[in-house]
């Protein structure tokens, strides 16, 4: 085992996002749906950290959700 494998990092996939009034949130019940800011198409975020490192695709396979790589961003973005 490598000093590496005992890091741990915050990885997040973001659809997209929404800003909604907190009165919303607090009446919604089950299978309310929110509008997210993007489309199907749009690429989907990830992030390490806090800090964007790529984009990529989210593919479905029956009841299994992946995330393609398509784009590692350069260093300083996000």
């Amino acid at each position: 085992m490598t000093i590496l494998e005992d890091i741990h990092i915050e990885l997040s996939i973001v659809l997209g996002s929404a800003n909604i009034p907190i009165r919303q949130i607090l009446h919604m019940s089950r299978g309310a749906m929110i509008l997210l800011d993007c489309g199907h198409d749009d690429p989907t975020m990830v992030f390490v950290n806090g800090k964007a490192v790529a984009k990529g695709k989210v593919l479905v396979n029956e009841d299994q959700m992946s995330l393609e790589v398509t784009e590692v961003l350069p260093r300083g973005r996000g």
